[in-house]
């Protein structure tokens, strides 16, 4: 390996150490970021960073832009803009270290920036695309013939009623869920996966009183039936044996005490389901989308908003209106409606 090549590489591993462990970065964050100074590689040849200017900046942007992704697709306007804003980074970090200070200008780095125009069509907020709360009764109204089948109907009316990430809800343990209240402690503490390990405490959000009975079916269930501890996990995975001594293929048999190791089951299940019922799919994260959407159409004041936010994890209320609280084209004409309505009857709204 070149002198120059190896030190490309130094300084990539040292950025990424620091944004790892330093920042906080979660892993997900570090592989888009990662992406990000591995596609200016490529397009570089893996050119000594110290040569990076304004004409390199540009020629990238060009090749970004005729790029195309793993479906032979070229890359949405909001994929560059991410790229971009990655390598920004890195390059600002870069520009910072010795013997890069003199070679990197700022002013070269911000030729990494799409038009105004382009950027605003970026970051617009996308049209939402989730499940209505009739979808939600319906995907949950399979037959039950077993315990397996009383979980998954279990989980995906939690899912809706608490609008929690699917990595904090498969690795919840039952005693993080206090019935009496209807709250969900999810606390990093006892193993719960929040993002940026969050203590987080949720509040069921009772969309529809037969969603919260078929999740309380299934906590009773999983006391009286199976005498789970409060260290079992609420969600267990599914247990699994051979199909029978002549047949080497394995069936599900039942419920074990193991969490699944990662969300990639949970998102199975709510395809299985929606495939079950005739529905699409929508993913567990989308069911997050419904509880914020429906539970901002009953927000009557600032402080319930603020509470909102607050069950769902986040620490500013913008990011809640922002990612969650777009109101589909479907419904803003009647919401509009719904304010002419009070300024034709002088209510103040």
């Amino acid at each position: 390996m070149g002198n120059k090549l190896y030190q490309n590489e130094k300084m990539k591993r040292k950025y990424f150490d620091f944004c790892r462990n330093a920042k906080g970065f979660s892993i997900k964050t570090m592989k888009k970021l990662e992406g990000a100074v591995y596609k200016y590689d490529e397009y570089s040849k893996n050119i000594d960073y110290k040569q990076f200017n304004s004409e390199i900046a540009k020629g990238f942007k060009k090749w970004l832009a005729s790029h195309k992704n793993n479906k032979k697709q070229l890359l949405a306007l909001s994929t560059q803009f991410h790229i971009l804003r990655h390598l920004k980074g890195f390059l600002t970090w870069l520009s910072q270290q010795s013997g890069y200070k003199s070679k990197i200008s700022f002013d070269d780095i911000e030729y990494l920036s799409l038009s105004r125009a382009e950027s605003r069509m970026a970051t617009a907020s996308k049209q939402p695309s989730y499940p209505s709360r009739e979808y939600i009764l319906k995907i949950t109204s399979f037959k039950i013939n077993n315990d397996i089948d009383l979980r998954d109907r279990a989980l995906i009316s939690f899912t809706a009623l608490s609008g929690m990430r699917d990595l904090a809800i498969i690795t919840l343990p039952f005693g993080a869920y206090d019935k009496e209240n209807q709250i969900v402690n999810q606390d990093p503490s006892l193993g719960v996966k929040t993002k940026f390990s969050k203590t987080i405490s949720t509040k069921l959000i009772i969309f529809d009183a037969k969603l919260l009975e078929y999740f309380h079916l299934w906590v009773e269930r999983l006391k009286n039936k199976y005498i789970f501890s409060i260290n079992d996990p609420l969600f267990p995975a599914t247990e699994v044996g051979l199909k029978s001594d002549v047949e080497q293929s394995f069936i599900a048999i039942g419920i074990s005490k193991s969490s699944w190791n990662d969300a990639g089951a949970m998102r199975e299940i709510f395809k299985k389901r929606a495939m079950q019922m005739d529905l699409d799919y929508f993913s567990p994260h989308k069911f997050r989308h419904f509880n914020t959407s429906e539970a901002l159409r009953y927000a009557t004041n600032a402080e319930q908003i603020k509470a909102i936010s607050q069950n769902l994890g986040h620490e500013r209320v913008s990011t809640t209106l922002f990612s969650y609280g777009a109101i589909d084209n479907f419904r803003l004409p009647k919401v509009i409606e719904e304010i002419n309505e009070g300024v034709k009857n002088g209510n103040n709204l």
